[in-house]
């Protein structure tokens, strides 16, 4: 007898497969708050949106500049532009169509009262009346034409709102067939208006009819934005300036340059935290430096005489077999030791100076002569940079020193361009495993699978070029030669 409510009604409910609401009868129990509420459209229409939106800011951020003076001329020139822009169409749209609307409507009702006066008056032979009325109290001068056809429509100017309004209102009051000529830069407008046998010529002044003042309003006010963008832009270059040198500053430092001479906290309060932060930081970092140098240097100086003293006892208790070993490796301590001491050292204190890349490939040549190697060297670019001489002569020694020592042929490109300097080095050694590259970098770590155990070296070579390398604010990556064996690339501003 009764029937159930879910039964006479239709439900709605998303098909699951292909995301689209259908319309059919349900059971109730088959009615679910999953299958009548579309949830899951709702959340994929919100993650387009959030797609969509991270997208758009994607592709400003693409065509920003990245400067921050010229992020921070967007930041105050943006909203002027966007609040000048809506002010002006506001004006427009409000006082300028709104003023020049009802001028053009005064001087409409005064053609169409010149036009009832002449239809009043139609045997007034030559209108002298109308005219002088006209002329005297209207400030319109007219004429009275001969029957002839009207000129032919002339082209529409591209934006007026003089044209537009004008014509509307001789149409809405008097109806009647009109030529009408405010092209150009006149300051008359001419209107002829057919009667039954004459033509009314009419001569306006422009501004009876149209708020021509406007232009004084945007002079103004894109004068006076003029004037705050020429405050603003140097008072914006003094605020920004301070921020470059500390980033000039920061990156001198990181290359192991010397801080700039003039460098010192200006501009706002947190640009001057920052410059002093820096400054102090900067400070730590070379006391430390010292105090480990000096704490190595000293330590340096025990060994040696340690070291002196056993080679002294060696010498005279007479040459054997044992006291030859003893001194094979009392030179190896010392080779150790001031391995450890130009590691530690790093080449800090040396000043940023000229580097000729040609007389050290000169310098390699003879080199490779000596240990009976082939080497080819190729330079592209200006052969000088500007880099700590020693130190980054010591780099590229070790590099090209390890390759001497284990392959027979290396090749050498340098690329000097747009302030970096790129080395490249192949060699047809052994190699290095991809899986160990960054471990030959550490101190101390010898990769002895793929070397001569009989060879010297403490494991600090490499380590000492990668850490001469990052001084300069570059880095040395491992890969494979085409040669065969190992590639070293070098990149350093420079």
């Amino acid at each position: 007898m009764w029937t159930r409510l879910s039964d006479m009604l239709p439900s709605f409910r998303i098909d699951e497969t292909t995301g689209t609401n259908w319309k059919g009868n349900m059971a109730a129990s088959e009615i679910t708050p999953e299958r009548t509420f579309p949830r899951t459209r709702t959340a994929h229409l919100i993650a387009k949106w959030r797609l969509g939106w991270v997208k758009f800011w994607r592709f400003v951020s693409r065509y920003m500049p990245k400067r921050l003076y010229a992020r921070s001329l967007i930041i105050v020139i943006a909203p002027m532009i966007l609040l000048q822009s809506v002010i002006a169409f506001m004006f427009m749209e409000r006082h300028w169509q709104t003023v020049t609307l009802r001028l053009s409507q005064a001087v409409t009702r005064d053609i169409a009262a010149i036009i009832e006066m002449i239809e009043t008056y139609p045997h007034d032979p030559g209108y002298s009346d109308v005219i002088r009325i006209a002329q005297d109290r209207l400030s319109l001068k007219i004429d009275i034409m001969p029957p002839d056809p009207l000129p032919a429509p002339g082209p529409k100017p591209f934006f007026s709102i003089l044209d537009q309004i004008l014509s509307s209102e001789i149409t809405k009051q008097i109806n009647r067939p009109f030529w009408l000529d405010t092209v150009g830069n006149s300051n008359i407008v001419e209107i002829r208006i057919q009667l039954e046998d004459k033509v009314l010529r009419v001569f306006a002044r422009r501004s009876q009819a149209y708020a021509s003042n406007t232009h004084i309003f945007l002079l103004w006010m894109v004068g006076t934005s003029l004037v705050l963008l020429m405050i603003a832009v140097p008072f914006l270059r003094n605020q920004i300036r301070p921020i470059m040198k500390l980033a000039e500053a920061a990156e001198s430092f990181g290359k192991g340059r010397q801080m700039p001479r003039d460098f010192r906290p200006r501009g706002a309060e947190e640009v001057r935290r920052a410059g002093v932060a820096f400054i102090q930081m900067r400070e730590r970092i070379e006391r430390q430096i010292e105090q480990r140098t000096a704490m190595l240097t000293g330590v340096s100086h025990d060994l040696r005489t340690i070291l002196t003293r056993f080679k002294l006892q060696l010498a005279l208790a007479g040459q054997n077999e044992d006291t030859k070993a003893l001194d094979q490796d009392i030179d190896d301590m010392q080779s150790m030791l001031e391995g450890y001491l130009a590691f530690a050292r790093g080449e800090t204190s040396e000043d940023a100076g000229r580097f000729d890349l040609r007389a050290f490939f000169d310098k390699l040549g003879d080199e490779a002569k000596l240990r009976k190697r082939t080497i080819k060297t190729s330079l592209t670019g200006r052969p000088e940079v500007h880099v700590r001489p020693n130190a980054f002569s010591r780099l590229l020694s070790n590099i090209v020193g390890n390759a001497f020592r284990y392959a027979e042929n290396v090749e050498v490109d340098a690329v000097h361009m747009r302030g970096w300097l790129t080395v490249t080095i192949d060699d047809d050694g052994p190699g290095i495993p991809a899986e160990k590259r960054e471990e030959v970098f550490k101190p101390f770590f010898r990769l002895d699978e793929a070397r001569n155990l009989d060879s010297t070296g403490t494991g600090l070579g490499l380590a000492i070029a990668r850490d001469i390398a990052r001084s300069h604010g570059g880095d040395i990556s491992l890969e494979d030669s085409p040669m065969g064996g190992l590639r070293a690339v070098i990149k350093v501003p420079a």
